[in-house]
């Protein structure tokens, strides 16, 4: 049975997206659909922080996908916006209860479940809608000064929190994934057990990524096996996003290839890649909905994008044209980040 409870929920596995806070909060995931710190009752009575939102928060949060700096929370009177951004009035409480839970929270060593909001950084914010992003762990905290100072001018101490992403191993396995966890055990054991094309693309590169290491990798698979599940999990819910702005069409090439049965088949493809060394998130932001040669042109690197979206052909492909431009959807907000990140990769080889 479902609860709400401290780590993962049952059911549950990153990447899952909820169109309202209160769907959030029905799922279990966050105890409130306004507050930024989720709090409940921990074993010994007192109580802990469970999760967090990150939605359109202070100036001094900052999120870098795999770790975030988060300002504690305040009562509403000690808060008031400047131009759409949250400011303060009057300085943080260690003592405040939110604040109390997620510092007992990092002295217990507790898991934080993360929820995005389409209001959070760009980089890695989903299109129009929450996504809970997995579990992370509070690795320091502070009293800081806060960038902007209360309206009397004196300074505003904030009470700062300093989180990481879990690995992917350490990222709970839901029922889902635990039935293809199974159903990749059945066919390994089976000779020749074959497995899709996508997920076939996956092996490889992790089994290159092992190679890599050195003869010790061998002992790693069961990591990188989980980590493959996370990702056929929830690599579904933000391809399709990107697949349905786009309706299937080609952002490079305008290719829209339909199958016998009328619907257009296109592929998600990560402008900055999701293994090592590259890092990049699983987020629409980094996602381009490509047909398959355009998919290979741009993981081999035969072309990059400039900044103003302009395509730049490195390796001909005869018979092929691409756009002048790279083709945009005004709600699929494609970060520029990534794009920079792919184009210096390749230049510089």
């Amino acid at each position: 049975m479902r609860e709400r409870r401290i780590g993962h929920i049952e059911g549950i596995a990153p990447g899952a997206e909820f169109h309202r806070r209160v769907q959030v909060k029905r799922n279990y995931l966050h105890s409130d659909t306004r507050r930024g710190i989720s709090t409940l009752v921990d074993k010994d009575r007192s109580r802990v922080a469970d999760a967090i939102v990150l939605h359109g928060g202070y100036e001094d949060d900052h999120d870098e996908w795999h770790s975030i700096r988060y300002t504690g929370a305040s009562p509403d009177v000690d808060k008031y916006e400047v131009e759409g951004v949250p400011r303060l009035r009057r300085s943080q409480s260690w003592d405040y209860a939110d604040n109390a839970a997620l510092k007992r929270s990092y002295e217990r060593g507790h898991p934080i479940r993360v929820i995005r909001g389409w209001k959070g950084d760009q980089r890695y914010s989903p299109i129009d809608f929450y996504r809970y992003d997995g579990l992370y762990l509070v690795t320091d905290l502070r009293t800081a000064i806060a960038r902007s100072p209360a309206p009397d001018g004196t300074p505003i101490e904030i009470c700062q929190f300093d989180l990481k992403r879990l690995p992917e191993d350490r990222q709970d396995p839901t029922s889902l994934e635990r039935q293809i966890a199974n159903l990749l055990d059945a066919q390994a054991e089976v000779p020749g057990g074959d497995v899709d094309a996508s997920d076939s693309a996956k092996v490889s590169e992790e089994q290159e990524e092992g190679a890599a290491e050195g003869p010790a990798s061998s002992e790693k698979f069961p990591e990188t096996r989980t980590a493959r599940v996370q990702r056929l999990v929830r690599d579904d819910a933000v391809i399709r996003n990107v697949k349905r702005f786009h309706d299937g069409e080609c952002q490079v090439c305008g290719l829209r290839l339909l199958g016998p049965d009328g619907k257009p088949y296109s592929e998600g493809a990560h402008i900055r890649p999701l293994g090592k060394p590259h890092r990049g998130p699983d987020v629409e932001p980094n996602v381009l909905c490509l047909c398959p040669n355009c998919h290979v042109r741009l993981d081999i690197g035969a072309i990059v994008i400039e900044d103003d979206w302009s395509i730049v052909v490195r390796a001909g492909a005869f018979g092929v044209d691409v756009r002048p431009k790279l083709k945009r959807h005004r709600k699929h907000k494609i970060h520029l980040d990534y794009v920079r990140y792919h184009r210096e990769w390749w230049l510089s080889r």
